[in-house]
């Protein structure tokens, strides 16, 4: 069965963007989401996905993707329970892993968050210099709270 293991940061200054070795567009839409399991659509670049999770145990998850039409993934993200997200994913290699660096826009527009996927929940890793504090399993850094609460504020 296939697991996500990630682990989430903040960032701590810029220095990621100057090893940035790739940057994708992305647009996700929460189709479901019930008891920490999810159904995402995401459109990235001319490809898209439909993607299932269950809930976190620790820093895992199962963790279902595939490939879908792109026409499909652009309808689906009209029937998304609320607003979709725009980012731009930085992909930065670093110690032999590649970290992503989620840059949100409006309206999470200043949101700029680091995840690393690992092998095991106990891989070894080191940690580049530009990367803040660990925010992983925190409800507050939750793309649908962290919009909710934007959204609260408009």
């Amino acid at each position: 069965m296939p697991r996500e293991i990630e682990r989430k940061f903040l960032v701590a200054d810029a220095g990621w963007r100057q090893a940035v070795s790739t940057s994708l567009r992305l647009r996700d839409g929460l189709l479901a989401s019930v008891d920490g399991r999810k159904v995402r659509v995401r459109c990235l670049e001319d490809r898209a996905f439909l993607t299932v999770k269950g809930p976190r145990e620790g820093i895992s998850r199962d963790e279902f993707e595939y490939e879908i039409p792109l026409a499909d993934g652009l309808a689906m993200l009209d029937h998304c329970q609320g607003a979709t997200l725009e980012k731009t994913r930085h992909l930065v290699p670093f110690a032999g892993f590649e970290w992503s660096v989620d840059e949100y826009a409006p309206p999470l527009d200043g949101v700029i968050l680091a995840e690393i996927e690992l092998p095991a929940e106990d891989a070894v890793f080191a940690r580049p210099p530009w990367l803040g504090r660990e925010v992983t399993g925190r409800d507050e850094y939750r793309k649908i709270t962290m919009l909710r609460a934007r959204l609260a504020r408009a």
